[in-house]
């Protein structure tokens, strides 16, 4: 197979929920963020699966024109019902090799709402960025003020001389989902892996 990022200008791996939510702006922007993907000429990184946010994020990249990668555990093909229709499917036999095959595949990370699966991926992928692994910029979208707790409880973490300012700013966090991927485009080009 040819590599799906071969005619795009940047590769975007988004982590996010394999539920809806409580609140109808997180379908409606996932929903939105694959369409600006497909339009801007890029390509999406994501966990595989159909359910959720996920499933409306991806049909809305496949939609727009967009490449889409999914890589997913063997565990979860059935639980989260793996998609199908990407242009790639991976499937990755632990969780381990999913992370690394959807950080492989992109110039930049992004997390909308989501739960621990979320959490833990955006986390690492951040550890990683402190640990020198990779360069890549990471952005947060803290949608209806989603993140507003983390984000406190993360100054608090500085606050405590456990963190420090130049961590918290390794990561571009907004509240507007457009400004947030134009900004993250703009910083991954030229980024070395």
């Amino acid at each position: 197979m040819s590599n799906p990022t071969s005619d795009t200008r940047f590769s975007i791996c988004i982590y996010c929920a394999s539920r809806l939510g409580a609140n109808p702006d997180f379908a409606k922007v996932a929903a939105l963020v694959g369409t600006w993907i497909g339009e801007h000429h890029g390509h999406l990184v994501f966990g595989g699966g159909r359910a959720g946010l996920m499933g409306i994020l991806a049909d809305a990249a496949l939609a727009a024109g967009a490449p889409v990668s999914g890589v997913i555990p063997r565990a979860l093909v059935e639980r989260e019902h793996a998609h199908r229709g990407c242009t790639e499917l991976v499937i990755a036999e632990t969780m381990d090799e999913r992370k690394r095959g959807m950080a492989e595949r992109a110039d930049c990370f992004l997390a909308l709402p989501g739960g621990v699966g979320t959490f833990e991926e955006f986390f690492e992928t951040w550890s990683w960025h402190e640990l020198g692994y990779h360069r890549k910029p990471i952005g947060l979208l803290n949608l209806d003020g989603y993140y507003d707790g983390l984000l406190a409880f993360l100054r608090h973490c500085v606050g405590q001389g456990l963190m420090n300012e130049q961590q918290m700013q390794s990561v571009q966090v907004d509240s507007d989902w457009r400004t947030l991927l134009e900004k993250l485009q703009r910083a991954s080009h030229g980024v070395a892996t």
